[in-house]
C-alpha cells in the first residue's frame, strides 16, 4: 500500500509539474493542506474485491480513460468522463451517492479523484489498479472470488 501511495504521488506530481505554479494562491494551498490532513492512508482507494457484486449498482462509476479506450471496453454501467474533464463536467457527477473512478492502472484516475475531492466531493473512491486489475481479479465477481465464496 505504501508503494502504491508513493507511485500515486509521483504520478500526481508529474501531472502537476506541467501546470502553472500557484505558490501564492492561499486558497489552493489551504485546500490541499486540508485534504492531506483529512484523508487517511489509502482512504480514497478501493480494491475490486472490496465491492460485492450487488453493490456495484450503488456507485456512479466513471471511466476516466479517453473515448477510444472506453469504446474498446469498460466496466458495464460506467460513464466516460476523461480524467482531464472531471472538473469541467463536475455538475454531471453526483455528490449524494458513492463515486468510483478508474482508468487503466489507477494513475490518471487518482489525479482526477484528487481534483474532485479538492472540489468538495467527499464521496469519491479510486479503483485500485484500474480496469486491468478489475479484469484480472474477476470483474464484478472479484469479491466472491477473493472470499472463496461458492459460485452460484
Amino acid at each position: 500500500m505504501k508503494k502504491l501511495l508513493t507511485i500515486s504521488l509521483l504520478a500526481l506530481s508529474a501531472g502537476v509539474a506541467s501546470l502553472p505554479a500557484h505558490a501564492n494562491d492561499k486558497a489552493v494551498i489551504d485546500a490541499m493542506e486540508g485534504y492531506f490532513e483529512f484523508v487517511d492512508y489509502g482512504g480514497a482507494t478501493i480494491f475490486p474485491e472490496q465491492i460485492p457484486k450487488d453493490d456495484w449498482k450503488k456507485f456512479f462509476v466513471i471511466d476516466a480513460r479517453d473515448k477510444g479506450q472506453f469504446d474498446k471496453g469498460h466496466i458495464p454501467g460506467a460513464v466516460n468522463i476523461e480524467w482531464r474533464q472531471v472538473l469541467a463536467k463536475r455538475n454531471e457527477i453526483p455528490k449524494d451517492k458513492p463515486v468510483l473512478i478508474y482508468c487503466n492502472q489507477g494513475t490518471l484516475s487518482a489525479q482526477a479523484g484528487l481534483a474532485l475531492r479538492l472540489a468538495g466531493y467527499e464521496n469519491v473512491r479510486i479503483l485500485q489498479g484500474g480496469m486491468s486489475e478489475w479484469k484480472a481479479k474477476g470483474g464484478f465477481d472479484a469479491a466472491a472470488k477473493a472470499s472463496g465464496a461458492p459460485k452460484h
